[in-house]
């Protein structure tokens, strides 16, 4: 499970939300062999005044949380990271000095999925990539 959050301006998040988007999934599916059709996305734009960094972030700065099931190797972690700078900058135009991205993860028995414990639950995918 890959669960993401993206932050930035709004303005700029609402113009680029679509190319994110698909840079950010593709990046998923290709680091850690993730199934094509699984795409949980969310988009918080942000005003200004609510969106505090330093100045040499610029307009541009983006935040992305991605929330995951504990299993992925760390190669395979280095390599989403890499694969987001590379395909957000050249899909959505956002230099590397701009993002900033977080994974996090947790077991499986911590996550709630189709009303049963995702421990539980036959995945359809491998998690230990």
């Amino acid at each position: 499970m890959a669960q993401v959050i993206v932050y930035g301006h709004r303005e700029r998040l609402a113009r680029h939300r679509a190319a994110l988007s698909d840079a950010i999934h593709g990046a998923v599916v290709a680091a850690l062999d993730y199934p094509a059709e699984k795409r949980f996305h969310r988009f918080v734009g942000l005003e200004k005044e609510d969106f505090v960094h330093p100045p040499d972030r610029g307009e541009a700065y983006t935040i992305i949380e991605i929330s995951l099931f504990t299993g992925r190797t760390d190669e395979a972690k280095r390599r989403l990271i890499a694969e987001l700078f590379t395909r957000i900058e050249e899909s959505a135009g956002i230099a590397p000095h701009s993002v900033e991205i977080t994974l996090t993860e947790t077991p499986k028995v911590n996550w709630g999925i189709r009303g049963s414990n995702a421990a539980d639950l036959a995945l359809g995918y491998q998690v230990e990539v």
